[in-house]
């Protein structure tokens, strides 16, 4: 049986356990990090690709921007249209010059495994974590397996950062948390495609036939989105037939959709989930583990960012000052934000998602509210402060 020894053992080596691994390096901590996949497959998956002006400010500090600096987009605004009108809100303008960047998740990933293991640090893959047990001593232990030999990873805190489907959740104890779930009654059908962005940013659309988003990965591949049902499957449209509705659910007067080689289609289900403590004893939850967000925002990466910022705060004050409060409070400090998240990305998919008849009175206070953006810049600001990222 192979046992390693270290301060924080981390499950998951996706943006938030490869962050806190990297940051806690930054103060003298130790870590160890497993995970379940494989490098090639934890690489490749497509997620995010939207940072908040505080990640990028994160990967500053940590050393990690060298890629993102040179094939990451800048953006300082973003549009939103209705019914066909377009109209712009502009971050930097209105948040003191916060804005932000277009980089692929799986691109973030690569910059920081590469960082932690150039740096001589450990990191198992094919390393799926069984159980994790004594996280209420001051002992836990985490037992994985590798290559059909088991271990045993011993350390003073357990940071489970696995995900939705990890072990880290289901082991914390039942008695000592809430569960909050909203299920959309829609979904997003996705593309990735080799073709240039239509857009300098991205585009938002309400439409009558649903939402539509215009994103994008690089000056080469465009991201979209167009509403479906939650039964819908990519089997059901074909190339043309998604570039059709795009175009229609998008067009504004004087624009025009570029077309190319959609070369993947996903169907993503558009939901709400968190839990209401994210720590017992010294195992400690962040990201997926302990909250999903739907993607309209842009949340999801970036608040696991911020959950690791929060437990870093308190993993160094106990390792330096010998004080507790920051651990203590981990939970209470993350979901201010997480409920702030929460709300922003519930207010960004019920504005531009067909969930009624067009012209019912849901759909008018749709309207309202962008009238109301066309008009207010305090409203316009409040959008702008939360897509960027509140400051810490």
């Amino acid at each position: 049986m192979k046992i390693i020894q270290t301060q924080v053992g981390i499950i998951g080596a996706g943006p938030a356990g490869l962050t806190l691994a990297l940051w806690l390096k930054k103060h003298g901590i130790k870590s160890v990090i497993i995970e379940g996949k494989s490098r090639e497959y934890v690489e490749a998956r497509v997620r995010a690709g939207l940072l908040e002006q505080n990640t990028v400010d994160i990967f500053e500090q940590l050393g990690v921007v060298d890629r993102l600096k040179k094939e990451g987009q800048e953006h300082h605004g973003v549009y939103l249209s209705f019914n066909g009108e377009r109209v712009r809100v502009p971050f930097g303008d209105l948040t003191g010059g916060r804005n932000i960047t277009i980089y692929g998740q799986q691109e973030v990933v690569k910059d920081l495994t590469n960082a932690w293991l150039e740096g001589g640090e450990t990191l198992l893959f094919e390393a799926p974590a069984s159980k994790i047990v004594d996280f209420d001593t001051q002992n836990p232990k985490i037992y994985f397996e590798q290559n059909g030999e088991e271990g045993i990873l011993e350390c003073d805190f357990v940071a489970a950062c696995d995900g939705f489907h990890g072990i880290g959740r289901k082991t914390l104890p039942k008695d000592v948390y809430k569960e909050f779930t909203v299920t959309y009654p829609f979904s997003w059908l996705g593309i990735l495609a080799y073709v240039g962005p239509s857009t300098d940013e991205l585009i938002y659309a309400y439409h009558e036939r649903g939402f539509a988003l215009h994103s994008m990965r690089s000056d080469k591949v465009s991201r979209l989105y167009i509403q479906v049902s939650n039964d819908d499957s990519v089997e059901n449209w074909s190339d043309e037939e998604i570039w059709n509705e795009l175009a229609i659910r998008l067009g504004t007067s004087g624009w025009e959709l570029k077309r190319g080689p959609i070369f993947e289609k996903s169907i993503t289900p558009m939901r709400s989930y968190f839990i209401d403590n994210m720590q017992s004893g010294r195992l400690f939850l962040a990201g997926d583990a302990a909250h999903i967000v739907p993607p309209t925002g842009g949340k999801g990466l970036n608040l696991a960012i911020a959950d690791v910022k929060h437990l870093v705060d308190g993993l160094v004050d106990h390792y330096h000052n010998k004080n507790e409060e920051g651990l203590k409070n981990y939970s209470k400090i993350a979901l201010k934000r997480i409920w702030r998240a929460q709300d922003f990305s519930n207010f960004m998919t019920t504005l531009f998602h067909k969930s009624d008849e067009h012209g019912s009175f849901t759909y008018q206070l749709q309207k309202a509210k962008f009238d109301y953006i066309k008009t207010s810049k305090a409203y316009a600001t409040t959008i702008a402060e939360n897509y960027v990222g509140l400051p810490f």
